[in-house]
C-alpha cells in the first residue's frame, strides 16, 4: 500500500498540517505525519529512519525542511518514492551568509532567547498582510516553542549540513508537484522556480500574496491543489456506508 507522508518544516509538528489533514481524510486519503526530524540529528539519518519505519512506496509531501528531507529520502531510495510534492522548499545548500545567521540564532537559543528570535522572524515567515493576525502569529510561536530550544538548535544544524540536492533534480522521474508563495522571504520563489525548471515533468502552483507558511496562509488553495494532484496518483478506498 502506498503511504502518504506529510513532512513538517523546521521545529514544526502536525499542527502545520492542521488544515490539510481533515481535507485529505475527507477525500479518502490517509496521511501520516512524520516526526523523524525531531528524533534524529542529521538529514541522512532522518531519511533512513523514515524509510525503515514506513515500508512500501511513499508519496512524500514536505514543506520547507520537510521538502529538503523528501529530497534526501529520494537520494537514498529513489525507487521507494512514488511521488513528491514540495511546498516552500529548496534544493540549494545554505549560503555562507545563511549559515552565519543560523549560527548567530543558535547562540541566542542557547541563551534562552528563542522566543525573541522567533518574534523577530515573524515578518519573514508570513506575508506582510498577515503579520498583524495575532491568532495566526501566536499559533506559529506556540508550535515552534513546543519544539523548544534544543530542537531548534539540532534542526538548524541538520539544515546547515545538508547536501546540495540540485544534481538530483534531473533524475526525478516520479510525479512531482512544486508549490510556493510569491512573497516567501525565507525560501525565495527563485528557489522553487529553479526546481521546476530542472524537473522536466513538474507540476507547479505559485500562490499570490502568500509567504512561507503556505499550509496556514492559503489552506483552501493548498488543499485543493494537493487533493487534485493526489487523486490522480492514489485511488482512495471506498467510503464505508452505514447499513440502512
Amino acid at each position: 500500500m502506498t503511504r502518504l507522508m506529510l513532512l513538517p518544516g523546521l521545529a514544526s509538528d502536525a499542527a502545520l498540517w492542521r488544515h490539510q489533514i481533515p481535507a485529505l481524510r475527507e477525500r479518502g486519503h490517509q496521511p501520516v505525519v512524520s516526526d523523524v526530524h525531531a528524533r534524529f540529528p542529521t538529514l541522512p539519518q532522518m531519511a533512513a529512519a523514515l524509510l525503515d519505519e514506513q515500508p512500501g512506496p511513499l508519496v512524500l509531501v514536505g514543506t520547507s525542511m520537510g521538502g529538503i528531507l523528501a529530497l534526501e529520502v529520494f537520494r537514498q531510495a529513489p525507487s521507494r518514492v512514488a511521488a513528491m510534492a514540495l511546498l516552500g522548499s529548496t534544493a540549494r545548500p545554505d549560503t555562507p551568509q545563511m549559515r552565519q545567521l543560523r549560527e548567530d540564532a543558535i547562540v541566542l537559543f542557547e541563551q534562552g532567547r528563542a522566543l525573541e528570535v522567533l518574534r523577530a522572524n515573524v515578518p519573514f515567515a508570513f506575508h506582510a498582510s498577515r503579520v498583524g493576525d495575532t491568532g495566526l502569529v501566536q499559533g506559529y510561536l506556540d508550535m515552534v516553542m513546543r519544539a523548544g530550544a534544543q530542537q531548534l538548535i539540532a534542526q538548524n544544524r541538520a539544515i546547515m549540513a545538508r547536501s546540495d540536492s540540485r544534481p538530483l533534480l534531473s533524475t526525478i522521474g516520479c510525479p512531482f508537484l512544486m508549490m510556493w508563495g510569491d512573497s516567501d522571504a525565507l525560501t525565495p520563489p527563485e528557489c522553487a522556480r529553479e526546481i521546476v525548471a530542472a524537473v522536466a515533468h513538474a507540476e507547479y502552483e505559485e500562490l499570490p500574496q502568500c509567504g512561507h507558511l503556505l499550509t496556514w496562509e492559503c489552506p483552501v488553495q493548498v488543499n485543493a491543489r494537493l487533493n487534485s494532484w493526489l487523486d490522480a496518483l492514489i485511488t482512495p478506498p471506498p467510503k464505508q456506508t452505514s447499513p440502512s
